[in-house]
């Protein structure tokens, strides 16, 4: 008798309450329309209640017919094996599954452990030899997420997992419910899922912030809400609380208007199915930043304290309400459709018999002919910033996708790019290995997804970036290389020039006083004029900008930009320079990085602006106090705006204090060289002369170099049509 052969063999516990078992009958109806046959293998997890049932959509599944239950001991073969939950690892099985398979794929969707203990769930080591025991030592290891990936790596920085995440799916028709704004006479914050105590806020303010009780405000809990209550110690006049599986989340999710899900900060969130089924019910979600990996801009990111006044807000524009709906449903349909898993099974040699309905095929890729830009970390945005103003200078057509590890992805976002955000190793806390891998792992992944021609990294060559170079030898691969390093720096990122197909350097004012290691290393270096991110003709002038940023017309101005991680080591001299500014009769306005996480001291009588790009408004200023970094210093110089550079003496590549002396050797600027001395008295003394600043901008008007933005932008363009000169 011929064995049957299954498409698919899913084994896990169906006994899950929540998102596993939901995941998994998602993953089964997706497998039925398209014609693929399903057998699903239960085994017993030991950290589950005995008497539980099976989870009734997946009871409903087996009833249908879309999916077969083996008998225990039964044989099973299947084209592919997926081994969903790994807690089911954390002890022997009392009896391994005859499964026989061609391929098989475990799927991390839980993190091995939390914020506090990297291994409060299981083993991730002993996990994977018993499955490696049990299913073979060439089964993949698929995390669902960006935020699970990294705690594997976290645990074991020398696992090797899939390149793409096995993320979950939805199927957006049957969640869908098309609504022109909110639903209820006063906003409605809902939200549901399992009952567990790390699925909330940990502290009662949070608590209150998230879910507040406030007049003119509702909130509805489906799940869990008795454990908020318990920590409150009362149940608030405006809570309804509905008990966990007595009513369905779709019917939950419209009747109301925000989806907010704030938890325990220690908790790693798997993946948050159920933002991703308020997002295709319709619903506007509002989540903290951790999430942005995952949701991109289809979700609305804040903290516990900005819930309230977004979501009204958002409540009283009902334009910008079905907007929010809108850009989730397509974002949800377009990452998480049951296409993509039709596409990733086809990937794994899993394809029906017949061709599936034209409606469940899977997308086409995109053509090739993207231009993906990779920022490097750094402590502000000149990397990013550098990369932006060559990729908004592409020719109109050219799809072009921002993958950053700074915080200013959101900048690049709201400057109207594709975003993808990496976290860093700074944030993840992972050793060097760890951190490769991820970066290697997930700079592979945006190759799979965007299909660029041209991949361009601003940032010294990590491991990460030089592995996925090496392995994806098909792409162009450039490294955008600023000149200017300190002297006897940076010569082990030299050597691996050879991972990228060319360099492209942009050029430096001070090129004369450049002694760092870039400068015997120019054979064959595409060189541009230094890099802006805006040109002359886009800045604001002086009235409109000091209209944008307040400032008192008839009052001289003075800017204070002292670069990220500059102004905490220099507290006294920016005080000095502060006074001397205010007793000339200057109003102070101090420039906050656009990406800054943590407020800056404060700074006695000057106004605090946080804005992207801050160079938009230099003409609104008199004079401005700056670091010297490659960005403010460039845009300074080519805009004319008369400067005193304070070069931050710390920075571990950049040689900002050649730079600033360099310009004021020009004359385009001054500098002071010693802020603890006299010599920060005498140069102010002498910048807060009008007639001093008049001949500054004379002088920069005489030198400043062209913005070689464009150059690069169109020298970069010639490698999508043309690959084969990328060798």
């Amino acid at each position: 008798m011929t064995a049957t052969v299954h498409d698919v063999a899913i084994l896990s516990d169906f006994r899950y309450p929540g998102g596993t078992s939901a995941s998994i009958a998602a993953e089964i109806r997706a497998q039925a329309r398209a014609g693929l046959t399903t057998v699903l293998v239960h085994v017993r997890s030991p950290h589950l209640k005995q008497n539980r049932p099976f989870h009734p959509l997946l009871t409903e599944l087996i009833k249908d017919g879309s999916a077969y239950l083996a008998a225990e001991g039964e044989e099973v073969t299947a084209r592919l094996l997926v081994v969903r939950q790994p807690r089911i690892f954390t002890e022997d099985l009392r009896t391994v599954p005859p499964i026989r398979a061609g391929r098989a794929v475990m799927v991390l969707n839980q993190a091995p452990g939390d914020a506090g203990d990297p291994a409060r769930y299981y083993d991730f080591a002993a996990v994977r030899q018993r499955v490696q025991g049990y299913f073979g030592a060439g089964i993949e290891w698929a995390p669902i997420s960006p935020q699970v990936r990294a705690e594997v790596l976290r645990a074991d920085p020398g696992a090797t997992l899939t390149g793409a995440d096995w993320h979950e799916i939805i199927d957006g028709s049957e969640w869908w419910t098309d609504r022109p704004g909110p639903v209820s006479a006063v906003p409605v914050i809902g939200r549901h899922g399992r009952p567990d105590p790390v699925k909330w806020p940990r502290t009662v303010p949070e608590l209150l912030q998230a879910y507040p009780d406030t007049p003119g405000m509702r909130v509805r809990i489906l799940g869990g809400g008795e454990l908020a209550v318990e920590k409150l110690g009362r149940t608030p006049a405006n809570w309804e609380i509905i008990e966990f599986g007595t009513r369905e989340p779709a019917e939950f999710l419209r009747g109301i208007d925000f989806f907010v899900y704030f938890h325990d900060p220690d908790l790693i969130e798997a993946f948050g199915r159920t933002i991703m089924e308020a997002m295709a019910a319709g619903v506007p979600v509002v989540i903290g930043e951790h999430f942005r990996p995952l949701f991109g801009d289809a979700a609305l990111y804040t903290t516990p304290e900005g819930v309230v006044p977004l979501v009204r807000a958002l409540y009283a524009d009902p334009g910008r309400y079905r907007a929010v709906a809108l850009r989730a449903r397509e974002f949800v349909e377009a990452r998480f459709g049951y296409p993509s898993h039709v596409a990733r099974l086809a990937d794994r040699g899993v394809r029906p018999g017949a061709p599936p309905a034209p409606a469940l095929a899977p997308p086409p890729p995109p053509p090739p002919g993207a231009v993906l830009l990779v920022s490097d970390n750094g402590v502000g945005l000149g990397h990013l910033s550098r990369l932006m103003a060559i990729g908004r200078r592409l020719p109109g057509d050219t799809p072009v996708v921002v993958a950053t590890q700074s915080h200013g992805a959101l900048v690049a976002h709201k400057e109207g790019f594709l975003t993808e955000y990496i976290p860093s190793r700074s944030v993840l806390n992972l050793p060097r290995g760890g951190w490769a891998e991820l970066l290697r792992s997930r700079l592979e992944y945006l190759i799979e997804l965007h299909r660029p021609a041209v991949v361009a990294v601003d940032s010294v060559p990590h491991d990460g970036i030089v592995a996925a170079a090496r392995a994806h030898r098909g792409i162009t691969w450039v490294w955008v290389r600023r000149p200017m390093w300190r002297r006897d720096t940076g010569a082990e990122w030299i050597e691996r020039r050879d991972a990228f197909d060319h360099v492209l350097e942009p050029g430096e004012f001070a090129a004369a006083a450049d002694e760092g290691p870039t400068v015997e290393d120019r054979a064959g270096v595409r060189l541009v004029g230094p890099i802006t991110y805006l040109d002359p003709d886009e800045l604001a002038e002086p009235e409109d900008a000091r209209e944008a940023l307040g400032i008192e017309p008839g009052r001289p101005a003075a800017l204070l930009q002292l670069g990220a991680g500059n102004i905490n080591d220099i507290a006294s001299p920016v005080a000095r320079i502060a006074r001397h500014l205010r007793d000339a009769g200057f109003q102070l306005v101090l420039a906050e990085s656009a990406i800054a996480t943590e407020p800056m001291p404060a700074v006695e009588g000057a106004q605090l602006v946080k804005l992207y790009p801050m160079s938009r408004y230099l003409r609104g200023f008199d004079l401005v106090v700056s670091a010297s970094g490659y960005n403010s210093f460039h845009e300074l110089i080519a805009f004319g705006i008369p400067s005193v550079f304070l070069p931050n003496r710390e920075t571990a590549l950049d040689d900002q204090v050649s730079r600033a002396r360099f310009a004021a050797a020009a004359g385009a600027a001054l500098i002071i060289e010693d802020p603890d001395g006299p010599d920060l008295d005498r140069v102010l003394a002498r910048a807060v002369r009008a007639d001093v600043r008049e001949a500054l901008s004379r002088r920069c008007a005489e030198v400043a170099p062209l913005n070689g933005a464009a150059d690069a932008a169109g020298w970069l363009a010639a490698f999508i049509d043309r690959p084969e000169d990328a060798r």
